[in-house]
């Protein structure tokens, strides 16, 4: 008799996992899968705002380093027009980040007071406002 009882609270068990085993796949199906949107890539070179003549510069100042990027910045600033120059200065705090965290944060505040949530470059403004606050 305890054998029988086994086999029926064995057979029962299985039956509810089943069941439930096939709620679980109804629910799921019913729920919509929620993708996050992806934003867009943003290459800096590819942003307007900077004159012809002052790529060769640019790209000088990014491969001299961070005092080169300052001067750069200090002598061509008000030449190169957003969203590339909120890019150029970005790439800037996050060189000067390293070895001179206030003037990181100097130039991000001003960024930052620039920039909408329109432009292309406020994504990556906000992926570095945690840092650089």
């Amino acid at each position: 008799m305890k054998f029988v009882i086994g086999i029926i609270i064995v057979v029962g068990l299985s039956l509810g996992a089943w069941q439930i085993y096939q709620y679980w796949g109804t629910v799921n199906e019913k729920t919509p899968q929620v993708v996050a949107p992806t934003a867009a890539q943003v290459n800096g070179d590819q942003l307007p705002g900077l004159p012809r003549p002052l790529e060769g510069p640019l790209q000088t100042a990014e491969q001299s380093g961070t005092v080169a990027m300052k001067e750069f910045l200090a002598a061509h600033a008000n030449e190169i027009k957003d969203p590339r120059r909120a890019w150029i200065e970005l790439d800037y705090v996050v060189r000067a980040g390293v070895s001179d965290p206030g003037e990181a944060r100097r130039v991000f505040r001003k960024v930052q007071g620039r920039l909408t949530p329109g432009s292309p470059v406020y994504e990556r403004m906000k992926q570095l406002e945690k840092t650089y606050e």
